[in-house]
C-alpha cells in the first residue's frame, strides 16, 4: 500500500538529522475503507487508521516527523479523532514510538474543533499547518505556548538564549525547553561544544523548530 507522498529531512543540528515523511490521509483510507467513504467516524475506523500509522512509526528507527495531511477528507467525530489523534499524542508523550514527531495538516474548521476537544479533554496539544501558517491546537500552559513560539520564529533556541531574552534563570528555560521537547514540539540536538569555563555545565542542547 503506498501512501507516502514525500520523504525529505529537515536541517541538521550538528550533525543530527531527522526524516520528514508526509503521509496522506486520504490515500491511506482507501486501501482500508473499500465504499470509498471519506468521513472518519467511529472508533473502529479509527482503530484501523491508527494502528497503520503507529506500524510506520514503528518500523523507523531513526527521528521521524510524520506530517499528516487531511486535504481531502470529510467530517471527523470526537470518537474517531480521540481513538486517532489523542493516543497517538498521548503515546508520543510517552516515548512509546521512540524519537516521533507529528504535525496536522490540512484541516478544515469542523475537523480542528473535534480534533481540539478531544485533545483539551486529555490534557494534550498539537501542531497544525495551513494556509494561515501554523498553530497549537489542544491544551498547552500560556508559559509553553509562548516559548513554543519563540523556537518557531528563531528556528534554533538555546537555553542561554532564552535565558537572556526573558529575564529568566537558567533553570526555568531549560525546563520550559525540556518540556517542549517532551510534548514532542520541537526537535532537541547537541550544541557546539561548551567552551571550557562553561564545561561544569555539562552537555549543551539546541532546541529547533519542527517546521523549515
Amino acid at each position: 500500500m503506498k501512501f507516502l507522498l514525500y520523504i525529505g529531512s529537515i536541517e541538521s543540528i550538528e550533525g543530527k538529522e531527522m526524516n520528514r515523511k508526509v503521509l496522506s490521509l486520504k490515500k491511506l483510507i482507501s486501501g482500508v475503507l473499500k465504499n470509498g467513504a471519506k468521513e472518519m467516524t467511529g472508533r473502529s475506523r479509527g482503530v484501523k487508521i491508527r494502528g497503520l500509522i503507529e506500524k510506520m512509526l514503528r518500523e523507523e528507527r531513526s527521528s521521524l516527523l510524520v506530517v499528516l495531511d487531511f486535504s481531502g477528507i470529510g467530517s471527523i467525530d470526537f470518537s474517531w479523532a480521540d481513538e486517532v489523534v489523542a493516543k497517538m499524542i498521548s503515546r508520543l508523550w510517552s516515548g512509546e514510538y521512540g524519537e516521533k514527531f507529528l504535525v496536522l495538516k490540512g484541516l478544515n474548521v469542523s475537523q480542528i474543533e473535534n480534533i481540539s476537544v478531544a485533545l483539551e479533554r486529555k490534557r494534550l496539544a498539537t501542531l497544525t499547518i495551513g494556509s494561515e501558517g501554523w498553530k497549537i491546537i489542544g491544551s498547552l500552559n500560556n508559559y509553553l505556548a509562548h516559548t513554543l513560539n519563540q523556537v518557531m520564529e528563531k528556528k534554533h533556541l538555546t537555553l542561554r538564549e532564552l535565558s537572556e531574552e526573558e529575564g529568566i534563570g537558567m533553570n526555568t528555560s531549560g525546563t520550559r525547553l525540556l518540556n517542549l521537547y517532551k510534548k514532542r514540539l520541537v526537535v532537541r540536538g547537541e550544541g557546539p561544544t561548551a567552551k571550557k569555563e562553561e564545561s561544569h555545565r555539562g552537555r549543551q542542547f539546541v532546541y529547533q523548530s519542527l517546521l523549515p
